[in-house]
């Protein structure tokens, strides 16, 4: 015969033993310092993004992943039976957006990374871990490199002038590559990569003043290079 459970029963369950696991001081600690970290995160991340659009939505996302991994280690490090749970439940999440840049994998993976460290207890590796992985981005990032490639864009009437054009560019460059040309009557448009030989873009006034040349313009390009 079955036993009717009564309200008392339901307060004696064993899902409301699991609500002391985890303290309140231990909450609202890890808490604050993942909020610390992602916005640590987050800063570096401002600070040295490099491409084209950038979007405060990810730098925001950055925090709030940090935040969210912590708590979902915290559940999973109180209850042995929970993990099994959480590690079935987390298999079935497909994420379709695409990441465009690929450092945003490394401050996604850096997120998730020191969020699973600061719930595990282990705060002064978090901490020093985040602190020393910033400071090689920052340092990395802000290097400057005149052998960045760069995209020229010029626009030039008849062959002879664009014969000109590119010698001069060779001539003022370390190095200058036709990438594509398109040829229309009496107009030439040519896309040619260079590298800076200086830290000095001046030659693209000289450029666009030249006898023949309708216009010149510098890209800075950013993209997968080979080569």
């Amino acid at each position: 015969m079955l036993r009717e459970i009564n309200f008392t029963d339901v307060f004696k369950s064993s899902f409301l033993d699991n609500v002391a696991a985890v303290t309140v001081f231990d909450m609202v600690l890890a808490l604050l310092l993942a909020f610390a970290l992602g916005l640590f995160i987050y800063i570096i991340y401002k600070k040295t993004y490099a491409g084209v659009m950038y979007s405060s939505s990810f730098g925001m996302t950055l925090v709030a992943l940090t935040m969210i991994t912590t708590l979902v280690i915290l559940a999973v490090t109180s209850n042995v039976v929970l993990s099994l749970g959480m590690v079935g439940a987390l298999s079935i999440v497909r994420f379709r957006t695409a990441i465009k840049e690929p450092m945003d994998i490394a401050f996604l993976f850096w997120s998730i990374s020191a969020g699973i460290v600061l719930a595990a207890g282990l705060i002064p590796l978090a901490v020093f871990g985040s602190v020393v992985i910033g400071i090689v981005i920052l340092l990395f990032a802000n290097r400057k490199d005149m052998t960045h490639p760069y995209i020229v864009v010029l626009n030039v009437d008849g062959h002879e002038n664009e014969k000109k054009a590119v010698d001069y560019l060779k001539n003022r460059t370390k190095r200058c590559v036709t990438k594509s040309k398109t040829a229309r009557k009496g107009c030439v448009e040519l896309n040619l990569e260079i590298r800076l030989a200086e830290d000095n873009t001046d030659f693209i006034n000289e450029l666009s003043d030249m006898e023949g040349v309708e216009s010149a313009v510098l890209v800075s390009y950013n993209g997968d290079y080979m080569g």
